[in-house]
């Protein structure tokens, strides 16, 4: 029978609090700017575009960076954060969420954005000419034809999130027990003379919570399509 070791179960916990964290932060700012991008025309769009998406050609050791430089303790909002409200991220596990976050946003808003330019805007039409305000439209409307792209958007940035590296290692470090996802659980197990099988252990995790997460993402998806069809 396959049992987790210590270390195993360690960073498994830690992936998935780190994965969900990522996704539950970046879920609303991530409806609202794919929701500026589908309706809104405005100068600088093109620039504030390439700024959203910044994060999937840059290498993630350079988004790592500009974190610390941003919300590291001595950084431009980092002393800010610390000052005021003894707030520190970089070094730890939230900080490690907010990377994850960072690096899974744009695959968010894509998936969102394709989702609203593919609503009928007759249906929000006819919407207001009964009355509803913007925000009834939204969520009564809007938001139940958009869900099938919400929950897209959410599963790229989970699993996106289970195997960032780069800009975690930069801005959180790989400290055991704090920091040590799984992706870098393996690489330090890759490091050390006899780390070959627990590399493989590790490996073959990751691989099988991928495919779980995949399943219950077609599971959700499915009702969720039976739904709206009925």
């Amino acid at each position: 029978m396959f049992s987790l070791s210590p270390l195993e179960l360690e960073a498994l916990l830690l992936s998935l609090r780190v994965a969900l964290v990522a996704v539950a932060i970046s879920l609303p700012l991530g409806i609202a700017v794919a929701w500026v991008l589908a309706r809104c025309n405005f100068p600088g769009k093109a620039v504030f575009d390439g700024i959203v998406h910044l994060p999937l050609v840059l290498p993630p050791v350079v988004v790592g960076y500009l974190l610390l430089i941003l919300l590291g303790r001595g950084g431009v909002f980092g002393r800010w954060l610390y000052d005021l409200f003894g707030i520190t991220l970089a070094f730890t596990w939230q900080g490690a969420a907010v990377a994850a976050a960072v690096m899974a946003f744009p695959l968010m808003v894509r998936a969102i954005r394709l989702a609203l330019e593919l609503v009928d805007q007759k249906l929000e039409a006819a919407a207001y000419t009964l009355g509803s305000g913007p925000f009834d439209v939204f969520f009564t409307v809007t938001l139940p034809l958009i869900s099938p792209g919400i929950l897209a958007g959410c599963l790229l940035a989970f699993a996106r999130s289970l195997g960032e590296f780069g800009a975690t290692i930069t801005f959180a470090a790989n400290i055991p027990g704090a920091t040590q996802t799984i992706p870098l659980a393996l690489y330090s197990v890759i490091q050390s003379p006899d780390g070959e099988l627990p590399a493989l252990r590790l490996a073959i995790l990751s691989i099988v919570l991928s495919f779980v997460a995949l399943a219950v993402s077609e599971i959700l998806a499915r009702r969720l399509r039976i739904r709206l069809a009925g």
